[in-house]
């Protein structure tokens, strides 16, 4: 059994002169400094100014993607994005593929216009908070209830401001909005139906203020000439049971007493049976299997940009 030791002994030396000659060989190479090579990603076909609104008080930070394509006779399609500065980038990657294959689908290449914060922050939530929801009387919390300023916003100062940019389509612009932005696509919908032909509510959140916004529907009533379509989807996820843990079990129980499925669901029915009596179109509704509230913007977002291309 002695005999062993000094094998091993030497096996150990063998190892440290191996590893003492190459972190020698490695010391003598130059190895590229990848902290100085670092450049920003610059999208193409995107610009982007910050905007001072005259209707809210407020800074916007808006970003275009105009397609690099001839413009239809028509006018380019436009999807009016909420959230702008988590939504846009991909939004706008959609948009590139859209006029790469325009050739072999039939479809209009169109304009994406993110509406973000000048903070910078993916989800500026004191900004969406007061941009994003109606006023819902002693409902509305504090800094809320600025959804009819910031639409009046986007109808007379941001889209004439994109018209003057790019050839648009006046007959095809749609609203997408996600969760808070999904309840303010609804309440645009309910409240100015004629404002956009496709309204597009991502995981609405349908809760806020004891579900003020259903109290709006029976007020739909769109113009014989504008007819919207509808698009409410919602993550199968987001209206999971309680799971075990008891932070997790916290989490459940909110998104249980929400009801983010059944209140989607329940509201696509709705206006679907009764859609010619509010003037719609097309009603539709998508249950985005396996995803949760974060997850589900990405899918939805997709839908949403064929549903105003078909």
């Amino acid at each position: 059994m002695d005999s062993q030791f000094p094998l091993e002994s030497h096996s150990r030396s063998c190892r440290r002169t191996f590893f003492a000659m190459a972190a020698g060989l490695l010391a003598c190479v130059s190895l590229p400094s990848f902290a100085a090579d670092w450049q920003p990603v610059l999208l193409p076909q995107v610009k982007q100014l910050d905007l001072q609104s005259r209707h809210t008080g407020h800074r916007y930070r808006i970003f275009i993607s105009v397609p690099g394509t001839p413009a239809p006779a028509s006018g380019h399609p436009v999807l009016y994005l909420l959230d702008g500065n988590a939504t846009f980038p991909s939004a706008a990657l959609m948009a590139r593929t859209v006029a790469r294959r325009s050739k072999a689908t039939g479809q209009d290449a169109p304009i994406v216009v993110g509406i973000g914060y000048a903070s910078g922050e993916d989800y500026d939530s004191a900004a969406r908070s007061r941009d994003y929801t109606p006023s819902a009387g002693d409902k509305t919390g504090k800094g809320e209830g600025g959804a009819d300023l910031f639409l009046d916003f986007i109808e007379q100062e941001l889209k004439p401001l994109v018209q003057s940019a790019a050839a648009v389509d006046p007959q095809r612009q749609a609203l997408f909005g996600h969760s808070y932005g999904g309840l303010l696509t609804l309440h645009a919908l309910f409240t100015r139906p004629a404002a956009f032909q496709a309204y597009i509510a991502a995981s609405p959140s349908i809760w806020y203020a004891d579900q003020h916004v259903l109290s709006e529907v029976a007020s739909l009533a769109a113009p014989r000439n504008a007819k919207p379509r509808v698009l409410l989807t919602v993550g199968e996820l987001e209206q999971a049971a309680a799971p075990p843990s008891a932070r997790a079990s916290e989490h459940g129980n909110a998104l249980a007493k929400r009801r983010m499925v059944d209140q989607a669901r329940d509201l696509a029915a709705q206006l679907a049976a009764h859609k010619d009596g509010f003037g719609l179109r097309q009603v539709r509704f998508i249950e985005l299997q396996r995803e949760n509230h974060g997850s589900a913007m990405f899918p939805a977002l997709s839908r949403g940009l064929e549903f105003l291309l078909e």
